[in-house]
This record gives structure tokens, C-alpha cells and sequence, in this order.
């Protein structure tokens, strides 16, 4: 699928942060209930009559020998510095993407999420400082910084707000930053002392590690998988915290969308496959996949399950386990560092988020995308107020004193607590008093046979409108799936193109769909279409001029309505262009089944059955 981008954008890509299918909003829940069963394990067996025998597991020790060297750490170690750089890996994945290709690249809409997740960041640190200004307690600050993804992921299918999709994409962008920011305070502020020596191997393995996407790819995994290793050792022996090697390995990591060459490659593997069957072209098809799709997405594919079901989990049972008998609860309820907790999580998270929110807003620095409003923006911003994860990961590494530590666990325990409450209760108000409206189900502008490039009956009973460029390799007409729609469906069905032209992905979409209509003067809209379709990676001006001679176009007029006639082209483009901005459509193709959208694979099966409504 290729992802918009108008002349006023940039591309928005679906990520971990965007994507909205049922079967990954269930592994979503899936993961964060996971994670809250074994805090209520931890916190169960830390209480109970075999309490010792949780801190025996913590301290147990496990050890690698290889000749007469010797390495060896305990279980909590082992958690947090070795298997959570898995997760800060996954963190980093993401992070790449979103900046690369995703929700990030869209400046004005990225900057609203951007700015409040900053001051979602340095709000809470104030407020933690108001209640821990001085001692030791004032090294917890980063404790409150971290909103965590898992559990607010968690806790809005939990709340259920109505059409929550807009409320939850600007969340995950926002925790993009938000983990940025925490492992920047990480990296510069929870780092001991610093070793030259082992510094300066790890710069020069950053170094090698930026060199590997230039290897062939057979050796390019392997290599990764060595020089990341050496970097967590390096790291390790240079006093900064290993877990960051997770982030380095995943910012040398490339990310890209899906092309046009390299999906054919592996059409045309696959059919040779189909036709011979044998192991020779099994491996070139299985390669040729593989290699149509980034490294970075199939890495959270494969190691993104083990760090939701596995890493989290176990980072839960060996660092939720906090006493919670009375005197640890009323050693905490009298403790400044606690309540510096509380408040900077629930007050410092949703007055940063929320303030900077409107803020931006007022002076117009950016814009919210259709159908957010500050309300539940406040509504988020205060689920925004759940941290564990990585406030459990500070805690560990920012307090020595293992009293101190259970106070600071119990003010992120019951942060985290209060900050659901806080977030349903704003949602469930705001919803009441001010129902939110759907944008883009339905289609805006009603399908005129008159205005609109349309084939089929004008009377059809059932109808398809389409919204796509023809530079956009998985446009209908361009894989045929329309054509076969069409042939099913016969005179029931009327279908309507319309144009919206992906400028910076497409730099050439716009002139094609400009070209397309001015042959459309001349009522030869559909043959340029298809030569334009035939031809997507040719489409400078001296090829569109040979493809509307070979529509059949008078090239003489063709060329005096591209030209002195613009004005007449241009706008029959950007009205449906500006149409699919205000449904908030982010890709081509987006389809509108019978005047809904129609959210699914686009092929000619499941267009048939979408029609049919089965």
C-alpha cells in the first residue's frame, strides 16, 4: 500500500503506532493483559507466605564459562540489562520508522504530538522536583518522565471512547517521543561513570554497524547479530547502560516502503514456483518476499511477539514486586518521593499534554487531525499518566536503597491506577456531553455520472468509487482487481475513479492526473488511463505526451488544455484531492464500497465479497 501524501503533507505510514486491524488491536490487548498478570503475580508472590523465595530468584545468579573466562549475572540483571535490550531494540524500530516514514514525517500534523510529548517529558520532571528538590530522592526525576505504551494501549480498548482510532494514533505518536526522550535521559543522565577504552570500541562498532546495509544481504543478519553483541559488551565495560545498544543496532537498520520492481520480483518468483514447484525456486520466491518488505518491519514482526509475550512479562514478575504490607504503606503515604511520583505521572503528564495541546493550537503552530478535539485529547493525556515499563527500569537503576525502591514502585503503581480512573472518567463525560462525529467511513461527496469519471450503468445497484494516483504501483487499475470486479459484476455495478495524487512518494502523480484530464476534455479520460497505468514508471512530460497520441487524443488540443486551460485541469484534481483530505483518507487506494469505506485487502475477492456483503 502506498501512503499519502497531498500537496500540503508528507507520507503517513501505518506502524505499531497506526495500525488498526482487529488482530492487532487483539495482540495489543493480549500483550498489556499480559503484563498485568504478572504485576499481579509479582506483587501477589512479594506478599506471601513464600516471599523469600521471589528474592531468591532475583538474586539467584546464572553464569556463561567459555575457557578460563567467566561471566555471570543475577536474574534481575539479566532481565533488565540484557533481555530488555530487546525491548529498547523494538522501541528503537518503531522510532526509526516513525521518523522515516511515518506519522512523524507529516510536519504540521506531527508537530502537536511532537511539542506535547516534549512537555508531557519536562512538566512531570517539575513537578516531581517541586515535592524532591534536593537529596537523593531528586535523581528519581526520570521515574515520571515515561508513559507506558503497553498498558495505554491497554487501558483505551479497555475505556472503549467512541471512534477511539484518531485518539489512539496521536497517543502512539506521542509515545514515540516520549520513548525517545527517556532514552535520552537514560543514555545521559543513568549512565555510570564512563571507561575511554570500551567508549571508543563502541563508537567504532556504531560505525561498522551504519556500514552493514552496504554487505550483501545474505551476510547482513549475521553481521548484525555479531556487532551488536560486541556493542552490548562494550557498553557494558564503558559504564553505559547496555540497553541502549538495542536502540543503536535498530537506528543502522534501513526502513523503507514497499516498491514496485522488488513486489513484481516476487509475483514473478512465485509464479514460476507455481508453475514448477521444486526447492530452487521455493528459495528465490521466499527471498524475493522477504526482501520486498524492510528489514525493519519484518524484525517487529518476528522479535515484537517475544518482547510483548516474553521480555515484558518477565521484566513485570522481577520488578513489580513491592511490599504492601502496612508499614511499606505507611512508609510510602508519608513520603515525599512517592507523592513526587503521583504527581508528576497523573498531574505533570495531563497538565503538559493537555496545556501544550491547546497552546500549539492557539497560535497555530500545528493542527490536530479531523475529529480530535482537546477533549479527548485531556482524555488521553491523563491514561497518558501510566507508567511502568521504563519507570520501573528507572527506578531500578536511579535508586540504591531497596526501602526507597519500594516507595518509588508503589507511587508508580498507584499513578498508574489513578491515571485510568482519571482517563475513563474523562471519557466517558466528554462523550456524554459531546458525542464525537466518524471521519472518513462514508463517502463525503455523493457520486454525480455527470461530473465523475465513472463506467457501469448509472443506475447500478451497487457501487465502487476509488481514490488513487496513477504513479501508485497497488492502485486497482494498475493490478487489474477492478477489471475483474467489473467483469464479475457486469451492469450492477457503477464504478467511479477519483484522483488523489501523492506528491512527495509520486512526484509525478500530479501531472498524470492533470494529463488524464485534459484527454478527459476530449472524452478520452479511460484510454489515458490505461496508458498511463501501462507506463507508471515513465511519466515525465515528453512520455505523457506520447501516451495521449496513443489514447487517441488531438495532441495539438491536448497540449492547449494542459497549458492554457490549466486552471480547468488543475481543479477537477484538486477538488477530489482536497475531498479526500477532509474524509482524512492517508492512502491509495482507498475504496468506498456502496458509499462506505471499505478497510481490508483490495484484491478482486475481496472487493467481490465486500459488494456482495458477505
Amino acid at each position: 500500500m502506498t501512503e499519502a501524501t497531498t500537496q500540503r503533507g508528507f507520507p503517513l505510514l501505518p506502524s505499531r503506532f497506526s495500525r488498526g486491524s482487529k488482530a492487532t488491536r487483539t495482540t495489543d490487548n493480549t500483550a498489556a493483559a499480559l503484563l498485568l498478570l504478572f504485576t499481579v503475580i509479582a506483587i501477589a508472590w512479594a506478599n506471601s507466605p513464600w516471599a523469600d523465595s521471589y528474592s531468591t530468584l532475583l538474586d539467584t545468579h546464572l553464569g556463561l564459562s567459555v575457557g578460563a573466562h567467566h561471566v555471570e549475572m543475577s536474574v534481575k540483571h539479566f532481565v533488565n540489562d540484557a533481555l530488555m535490550t530487546f525491548f529498547f531494540f523494538i522501541v528503537g524500530l518503531e522510532v526509526t520508522r516513525e521518523f522515516t516514514i511515518g506519522e512523524l514525517t507529516d510536519r504540521s500534523r506531527a508537530a502537536v504530538p511532537v511539542i506535547a510529548a516534549a512537555a508531557g517529558l519536562v512538566i512531570p520532571a517539575v513537578v516531581f522536583l517541586a515535592f524532591n528538590p534536593t537529596g537523593e530522592n531528586a535523581q528519581a526525576w526520570g521515574v515520571v518522565i515515561s508513559t507506558d505504551t503497553a498498558f495505554l494501549v491497554g487501558a483505551l480498548a479497555i475505556i472503549k471512547p467512541k471512534f477511539p482510532a484518531r485518539v489512539r494514533i496521536f497517543l502512539l505518536t506521542l509515545a514515540v517521543v516520549d520513548d525517545v526522550g527517556a532514552l535520552c535521559a537514560i543514555a545521559l543522565f543513568y549512565s555510570e561513570s564512563v571507561q575511554v577504552g570500551p567508549l571508543l570500541v563502541a563508537v567504532a562498532l556504531i560505525g561498522a554497524l551504519a556500514l552493514v546495509r552496504f554487505l550483501p544481504l545474505g551476510v547482513r543478519g549475521p553481521a548484525y547479530a555479531v556487532l551488536g553483541v560486541a556493542l552490548w559488551i562494550a557498553l557494558y565495560l564503558a559504564g553505559v547502560h547496555p540497553t541502549l545498544a538495542g536502540v543503536v543496532i535498530a537506528l543502522s537498520i534501513p526502513v523503507f516502503t514497499p516498491e514496485r520492481r522488488p513486489v513484481e520480483r516476487a509475483v514473478d518468483q512465485i509464479r514460476a514456483f507455481r508453475q514448477s514447484p521444486n526447492s530452487e525456486y521455493a528459495r528465490a520466491a521466499s527471498r524475493s518476499l522477504r526482501e520486498s518488505i524492510s528489514i525493519n518491519e519484518r524484525l517487529q514482526t518476528t522479535v515484537g511477539p517475544t518482547v510483548s509475550f516474553v521480555v515484558l512479562p518477565l521484566f513485570a514478575l522481577v520488578n513489580a514486586g513491592v511490599r504492601l504490607d502496612a508499614q511499606s504503606l505507611s512508609t510510602a503515604l508519608r513520603s515525599p518521593l512517592t507523592w513526587g511520583i503521583v504527581a508528576g505521572l497523573v498531574i505533570g503528564k495531563f497538565v503538559g499534554i493537555t496545556g501544550a495541546t491547546w497552546a500549539i493550537r492557539r497560535i497555530g503552530f500545528g493542527e490536530l487531525a479531523p475529529g480530535l478535539t482537546l477533549r479527548r485529547i485531556a482524555g488521553g493525556a491523563a491514561l497518558s499518566g501510566i507508567g511502568f515499563t521504563i519507570s520501573l527500569f528507572i527506578v531500578d537503576i536511579a535508586i540504591t536503597d531497596p526501602s526507597r525502591q519500594d516507595q518509588a514502585r508503589i507511587g508508580v503503581l498507584a499513578a498508574s491506577i489513578i491515571a485510568f480512573a482519571l482517563g475513563w472518567a474523562i471519557f466517558r463525560i466528554t462523550d456524554w456531553l459531546s458525542p464525537p462525529e466518524p471521519v472518513g467511513l462514508k463517502l463525503l461527496r455523493p457520486i454525480d455520472p455527470d461530473r465523475d469519471h465513472a463506467r457501469g450503468a448509472r443506475d447500478a445497484p451497487l457501487t465502487l468509487v476509488e481514490y488513487g494516483d496513477f504513479e501508485c504501483p497497488f492502485c486497482s487499475r494498475a493490478t487489474g482487481a477492478i477489471d475483474e470486479v467489473r467483469a464479475h459484476f457486469g451492469d450492477e455495478l457503477l464504478y467511479v475513479w477519483r484522483h488523489f495524487p501523492l506528491e512527495r512518494a509520486h512526484p509525478r502523480a500530479f501531472d498524470a492526473a492533470r494529463a488524464s484530464e485534459a484527454a478527459a476534455l476530449q472524452g478520452r479520460f479511460w484510454e489515458m488511463a490505461h496508458e498511463l497505468f501501462a507506463h507508471q514508471d515513465d511519466l515525465e512530460w515528453s512520455d505523457i505526451y506520447r501516451y495521449a497520441v496513443a489514447a487517441g487524443c488531438d495532441i495539438e488540443q491536448f497540449d492547449q488544455d494542459v497549458r492554457v486551460h490549466s486552471s480547468k485541469v488543475l481543479h477537477r484534481v484538486t477538488d477530489d484531492a482536497e475531498d479526500a483530505e477532509a474524509m482524512d483518507l492517508n492512502a491509495t487506494p482507498t475504496l468506498f464500497v456502496n458509499g462506505k469505506r471499505h478497510k481490508g485487502p483490495w484484491d478482486a475477492a475481496s472487493l467481490i465479497r465486500a459488494l456482495e456483503g458477505r
